[in-house]
């Protein structure tokens, strides 16, 4: 007896034995099982997801001698010719070869003829979308109103191009992708049976290069026991899919945490030198930062059995969130962008290098500790022609508005060389507030104002969290701090590790922070909202108070607009 491929060897023939489509399996048992049945079906998906097997099932679930039912015996007379393909009832139609309105035509003709042998007559007609407009048109009324011994299945993998005059009269079943998940726990149940030897892994490789596709894991599965000789190794899996060995992303990615761009180039020649897509790899990647993300937020979801766990439960320690989401979005920007590239490889590096230049370092603060002096410690009193100097100071109490308008129309009225002569010469203001956090900066030591600390310091994501804290106590290693219960999400772990380390890189010690819920809500925020609330009203006040405005109204009978008042 010659051979039979896996594919159709173990092609169900039940809906219990049916893997990944169980939105589908209980919507027809259900209508099978009250009798509730409808003339035409459509199934759609992609290839090798089981539209086909799952019209036969239930052509024999319409054609058991047992009578119409959700489970076919298998074994009488009606399953077991439909399951062989010679049913004389069952017509199975490939309408890519019978395009043509003819041959629509001579199917309806027989179709007002009653059953040889079966309960119904079913049409199966496979990808249906590639008949003609004219054959659709030909089948629009019969498939509207079939005889009553007639049922209709179709099958679709492009659902576009069927005409909606066509999808009205069907019940509609869209048939998903498989799950990796299922396509390897069906092979590992097929192997066993079939008594080869396999390795997990190399079932998880046939899994993804089938794509969802049950049938292209079958037929993958089979050419692999060809070329491992009865057995499914990991290592023979890779060379007959001419997998390349993906080692070079968790290379490219270490290379992007340790700050390395000559080992990101050198890695991206070695790839152009092996001829690896570039497009496909940064398709990879990005692959590979979602498991990367995946195994960051719930770890115990990545397979015990899976390849790359180690690796990627190790990348997720190191990595931070922030820093992940970055490369993912520059990695998909990056295929998008890759077409404009002046070649794949310039696309390529350069989206490298985007990640490598935006990537934040975390020890960027300490080194530039030693090189830079803090703006806070040496920011110049006077005689300084750059402003930039002077405004590096941060001022903890807003000015006056009016007499920042008035600085500003000044300073733009005044020519380039007076304005240079003026800076040159006049001091930078000096105020209270200012003069203590340089004090406090100077000695080390924290005299208490949150707010003016919260100012000083080079936070990223973590100012959110400080700008809502409140002081409730400190000393010189310990500062304990409040938090509003509206803003209890800001405390996660990794704000409080940025928060700290940076007030302990401002004062050069280690400083431990404590943090609680409640508090009165005394916080930087607040502050910051009632000021500008104040200002507000303050700006609204002058204008309703200022004469001309007042003239104006008088007058001309104006109006002042609401919400268009805005402080300067």
């Amino acid at each position: 007896m010659s051979y039979q491929v896996l594919a159709r060897k173990w092609r169900p023939k039940s809906f219990e034995t049916l893997v990944g489509q169980d939105h589908v399996v209980r919507a027809l048992t259900n209508a099978l099982e009250q009798n509730r049945l409808h003339h035409a079906y459509l199934f759609t998906g992609t290839r090798g997801v089981g539209k086909t097997t799952l019209a036969r099932i239930l052509a024999k679930s319409l054609n058991c001698e047992t009578g119409i039912t959700a489970k076919p015996c298998g074994v009488c007379n009606a399953c077991t010719e439909i399951d062989k393909g010679r049913f004389v009832d069952l017509i199975e139609v490939d309408a890519a070869s019978n395009t043509q309105v003819d041959a629509m035509r001579d199917l309806l003709d027989n179709a007002q003829y009653a059953p040889t042998a079966g309960r119904f007559k079913v049409y199966i007609i496979d990808e249906v979308h590639m008949l003609s407009k004219s054959a659709f048109n030909a089948m629009l009324k019969t498939l509207e109103e079939p005889p009553a011994h007639v049922k209709f299945i179709l099958a679709t993998t492009d659902p576009q191009k069927v005409p909606v005059t066509v999808l009205s009269r069907c019940l509609q079943f869209n048939l998903r992708q498989m799950a990796g998940t299922s396509i390897t726990g069906h092979l590992q149940n097929i192997l066993t049976q079939e008594n080869i030897t396999f390795e997990p892994t190399a079932l998880h490789l046939i899994s993804r290069a089938a794509a969802g596709s049950m049938r292209d894991a079958l037929s993958l599965t089979d050419q692999a026991i060809a070329y491992g000789g009865q057995t499914v190794n990991e290592s023979e899996v890779r060379a007959m899919l001419g997998a390349i060995d993906q080692s070079y992303l968790y290379q490219l990615l270490d290379a992007l945490l340790a700050n390395d761009g000559n080992s990101l180039i050198n890695q991206a020649k070695a790839m152009e030198e092996r001829s690896i897509s570039f497009d496909a790899a940064l398709n990879d990647f990005a692959q590979l930062l979602h498991q990367v993300a995946v195994a960051q937020t719930v770890p115990e979801s990545v397979a015990n059995d899976l390849p790359e766990r180690e690796a990627l439960l190790g990348l997720a320690q190191k990595i931070q969130p922030e820093t992940l989401q970055l490369y993912y979005q520059i990695a998909l920007l990056g295929r998008r962008d890759i077409g404009l590239a002046p070649d794949e490889f310039a696309g390529f590096t350069m989206s490298l290098l985007r990640m490598l230049a935006f990537t934040p370092n975390e020890n960027s603060a300490s080194a530039n500790k030693t090189k830079t002096p803090s703006p806070i410690n040496n920011t110049p009193v006077s005689s300084a022609p750059d402003r930039n100097a002077r405004t590096a100071t941060p001022v903890v109490q807003a000015a006056s508005p009016i007499k920042q308008q008035a600085v500003t129309e000044i300073e733009d009225a005044t020519p380039i060389n007076e304005k240079t002569q003026i800076e040159a010469n006049v001091p930078a203001p000096i105020d209270a507030e200012s003069t203590s956090v340089s004090t406090q900066a100077n000695n080390n030591t924290f005299n208490g104002n949150w707010r003016a600390l919260v100012d000083a310091l080079k936070l990223g994501l973590a100012r959110e969290l400080a700008k809502h804290c409140e002081l409730v106590a400190y000393d010189e290693h310990n500062i304990s701090l409040s938090v509003p219960e509206s803003q209890k999400h800001l405390v996660s772990p990794n704000y409080q590790e940025k928060l700290t380390t940076a007030i302990g890189q401002h004062f050069d010690r280690k400083i431990k922070l404590q943090f609680s819920i409640g508090g009165t809500g005394n916080t930087p925020a607040k502050q910051i909202f009632q000021e500008k609330a104040q200002a507000q009203a303050n700006a609204e006040n002058a204008i309703e108070e200022d004469s001309f405005v007042q003239a104006l109204i008088d007058d001309f009978g104006a109006t002042i607009i609401p919400n268009s008042i805005k402080p300067i």
